[in-house]
């Protein structure tokens, strides 16, 4: 069976440049080895990493040993569902993928919050216009 989006979908890839999720597959899969909950796909800003080297989350200096690159502000990347909901509370949320967010964030993070940052582009972009 394929895994969910937040929205009720199939769940789509996030990123691959740099490669992310906590499999390092591209996705925001889940599993049990996944304690923090890697599954909100977050195009990250300068502010958002800001805070989250504030709250102890260095997300800005390379890893090699866990096959973390470092990230720059347009980056997409699976972020923990609870230093997510802290930015948001903080004003400092990263834009989210909702297409690209696995359900299993919602049981951390309410779906109104996610959507107040969706950057999604519907399959038809032509809803967009007026």
């Amino acid at each position: 069976m394929a895994e969910r989006n937040v929205l009720g979908g199939e769940l789509e890839p996030c990123g691959t440049e740099p490669l992310t999720g906590f499999y390092r597959d591209g996705c925001c899969r889940t599993g049990p080895e996944d304690l923090g909950s890697h599954t909100i796909c977050a195009v990250v800003t300068a502010d958002f990493l800001e805070h989250q080297r504030r709250i102890g989350n260095d997300l800005v200096t390379p890893a090699p040993a866990y096959h973390f690159p470092g990230l720059v502000p347009g980056d997409r990347w699976c972020v923990t569902a609870a230093n997510w909901l802290r930015a948001h509370l903080d004003g400092q949320a990263a834009l989210v993928v909702l297409a690209s967010t696995h359900e299993r964030a919602l049981e951390i993070v309410p779906l109104e919050a996610l959507r107040q940052h969706a950057v999604d582009v519907p399959a038809d972009p032509s809803s967009l216009s007026d």
